[in-house]
């Protein structure tokens, strides 16, 4: 009997707009990679989507500090991104922007349909804001001590040194990356994303089988702790898609930036017309949607997303593949240590497939932190490949002449 062939898609999170791409980048679309060559060859369909994350503050900032638009930034680095991509053979099958035209009209839809199922809510909250910028701080833009362990230079979401989390205006003596000053508090109108309301729906997808068992572990974690309602708005000025019906407020980066799978998806689908959308998207559909991520990036993905998709009546994930932090030589990546590695630096100086081999031959199904130990790299490649692989070859190519 003949096995019945298979339709998927796969994706990994998309790349923010503002920077050049690093090793841990690629730790992550090589693992994709390995998995769609992997289904390709078998016959299945698998295609890969990806793109750009292009909206937010910090690339509003960026384009702002290099006197470009925020869509030349956009742009700059789509195409860097691209190019480092071809130089690791990653195979995508559409790379996209969550600044098109595609995105807009879906993230409305979504906003719109969650709207009418009543999942969405306003109320107002106290935020930093800048009073020189005149403009609202994201947490990653104030930095002060830490209320907890008092250690200095801590960003305003979670302290590095102790692991604690908190709101910005829990800091103490904190100030405005932008300007140095203190930020002073402000009340703002925003809005959320009830998800409380998908409580049950997701604590009985997460008992499927979608998630990996360490996963399921820190699911259970935060259902025990409580669903938090999601705040889904930011105020001007802000780089990304208005909501509809108001004159000062935006979408979220994240709001906007999972829904560019579909996105990326539909595009792919504008070009070539015998793939049908419905067949991979529509709720109950048989194809196979994976998603490769980060573990910093599950809480979004597998609540957040999940519970959106739901809210609108599309499919949910097949399964969410997680993985852990890539670090160098047993270290976070850091620029001032010197272990943080552009790709770009990588390819001109080393194979990028001995690099794929090396991560294929240290990936796993759990999400502990890998680590590209380079003495361990040159011994891999050195035994593995040039000593086993190339030198069947080589005996090979005596006996056939």
């Amino acid at each position: 009997m003949t096995e019945a062939k298979r339709k998927i898609i796969i994706t990994t999170a998309l790349f923010y707009a503002n920077g050049p791409l690093h090793l841990g980048h690629m730790l992550e679309t090589i693992q994709a990679d390995i998995f769609a060559r992997f289904q390709r060859m078998r016959g299945n369909t698998c295609l890969y989507i990806c793109g750009s994350d292009a909206h937010g503050t910090p690339i509003m900032i960026k384009a702002e500090k290099m006197g470009i638009t925020p869509e030349e930034l956009i742009a700059l680095f789509k195409k860097q991104h691209e190019e480092d991509f071809s130089k690791f053979y990653i195979d995508f099958a559409n790379y996209h922007t969550t600044h098109s035209p595609e995105n807009l009209e879906l993230s409305t839809y979504f906003y719109e349909q969650l709207q009418k199922n009543g999942d969405i809510k306003t109320r107002t909250i106290a935020q930093a804001y800048d009073p020189v910028k005149e403009m609202f701080l994201p947490d990653r833009y104030v930095k002060g001590e830490c209320p907890s362990c008092g250690t200095a230079d801590q960003y305003g979401d979670s302290c590095e040194a102790c692991g604690a989390t908190y709101s910005p205006l829990e800091l103490k003596n904190p100030r405005s990356v932008l300007s140095g000053v203190a930020p002073i508090q402000k009340d703002s109108e925003h809005y959320f994303f009830e998800l409380p309301h998908y409580k049950d729906f997701l604590h009985e997808w997460m008992r499927e089988g979608h998630v990996q068992s360490e996963v399921v572990n820190k699911l259970n974690e935060w259902f025990e702790q409580g669903l938090q309602d999601w705040d889904i708005s930011r105020d001007a000025p802000y780089f990304g898609f208005k909501i509809p019906g108001t004159e000062n407020k935006y979408f979220y980066v994240w709001l906007d930036a999972p829904i560019g799978y579909i996105a990326s998806f539909k595009d792919y689908c504008n070009r070539h017309p015998e793939i049908n959308f419905d067949e991979f998207w529509k709720q109950g559909s048989k194809t196979e949607l994976h998603h490769f991520i980060g573990k910093d990036i599950i809480y979004f993905h597998a609540l957040f997303w999940t519970a959106m998709l739901k809210g609108v009546k599309l499919r949910t994930p097949t399964s969410i593949f997680a993985h852990g932090f890539l670090t160098i030589d047993g270290q976070r990546m850091s620029k001032s240590r010197g272990t943080f590695i552009q790709a770009s630096t990588y390819a001109k100086h080393l194979n990028p497939e001995h690099l794929r081999y090396y991560f294929a031959a240290k990936l796993s199904s759990r999400i502990d932190d890998i680590d590209l130990n380079f003495a361990d790299y040159a011994l891999r490649v050195n035994s593995d490949l040039v000593g086993k692989v190339i030198n069947i070859a080589s005996r090979c190519a005596g006996f056939i002449n």
